[in-house]
């Protein structure tokens, strides 16, 4: 059964989308899961893998960090802050699963690129984010293990992205619905070229007198079924374009995540890790260390990204939403005997058709 996203319901974000409204209407992009789930187990946990680029030539994915807040875990940013690029795939999981898929992201990317790690002095130095399923997972019993990451890496895929409770976002809630992955496109034009940009989020934060939808109190007025009071949860934000943009344009391209979070009602709470990269598939080209003294690259004058930004920011916006539309109910595991429910569609209707 395939279930409806937001506009599905008649929800009228603003903007353009691409084909498949998702992070692979950005070309190259990839995206793959492994979803483990067991209720004898109190399992429901995964990750979620997120390829910038295709092949297997090692290229540098040029890229910008923004953390609104710092309660969570993105590995490789220093160096992307440092550096301006990484190298290979980004992975999301949970947070007692990070080690696990960052051996597993290691023995992937090795093996990816054969070549270049066993005929020069390279190194690994994977993008492992997370955030909190310990609500409705056993996240101490440690499921995630290396060869779930490179199991979501084998399962990349092109086409559409499933949502909801798949890969890293299975045991995931937003605004105290079943909340977890979401996607989300946007088409601008800039220059006289045509561009995307895009969201993927596994959204698993706020509280529910927080949640507003493109200015409805949504939260207000499904009041049923909350349960947590205060913020437990996290969100990541991966923004991807084929747009070329500096490192400076493409960390304030990140920035903007946390104004498409903040339309959904989230002030970014205390115990909130709301961690956002962006990355351009542009510029392609040989690993730095392997180019000529002299390079250069095209960037988008960033006078001109305004359209850019905005789209990002409505990429974000709707992709949580998503998360929250493909969600369903779920039992609690701590504390149990809870249920964790599912966003309304025939409720979520009505208050947009009214």
């Amino acid at each position: 059964m395939t279930r409806p996203r937001a506009r599905d319901l008649g929800l009228p974000f603003p903007g353009t989308p691409g084909p498949l409204n998702a992070i692979t209407d950005v070309p190259g992009v990839a995206v793959g899961f492994c979803t483990l789930t067991d209720p004898a187990k109190k399992m429901r946990t995964g990750v979620t893998a997120i390829l910038p680029r295709p092949g297997t030539e090692p290229q540098p994915v040029w890229a910008g960090h923004y953390a609104l807040n710092g309660n969570g875990e993105m590995t490789g940013t220093h160096w992307i802050n440092d550096a301006g690029y990484f190298l290979g795939p980004i992975l999301i999981t949970n947070t007692h699963g990070v080690g696990a898929a960052h051996t597993g992201a290691t023995r992937w990317v090795v093996g990816h690129y054969a070549d270049y790690f066993a005929n020069h002095h390279a190194w690994a130095m994977p993008v492992v984010a997370e955030t909190y399923d310990g609500v409705l997972n056993d996240i101490n019993a440690l499921f995630v293990q290396p060869e779930h990451a490179i199991a979501a890496l084998e399962a990349r895929s092109f086409g559409p992205v499933a949502e909801g409770s798949t890969g890293g976002g299975n045991g995931m809630i937003t605004y105290e619905f079943k909340g977890g992955t979401g996607t989300s496109s946007r088409r601008i034009t800039l220059g006289g070229q045509d561009y995307t940009v895009a969201a993927l989020v596994q959204a698993n934060h706020g509280i529910r007198p927080w949640l507003t939808i493109l200015g409805k109190p949504v939260g207000e007025l499904i009041p049923d079924g909350a349960f947590y009071g205060t913020e437990m949860g996290s969100i990541i934000v991966i923004l991807a374009t084929d747009a070329p943009l500096s490192g400076l344009a493409l960390r304030q391209l990140a920035k903007r995540a946390a104004l498409g979070i903040g339309r959904g009602g989230t002030p970014g709470g205390n115990n909130s890790g709301d961690i956002f990269l962006a990355f351009s598939t542009g510029n392609p080209g040989p690993m730095p260390q392997f180019a000529p003294p002299l390079t250069a690259r095209q960037e988008l004058n960033i006078e001109l990204l305004d359209d850019l930004y905005l789209a990002a920011v409505q990429s974000v916006e709707e992709a949580v939403v998503n998360a929250m539309v493909a969600g369903e109910d779920v039992p609690t595991v701590k504390p149990e005997g809870r249920t964790c429910r599912a966003l309304d569609h025939t409720r979520l209707r009505e208050i947009f058709a009214g």
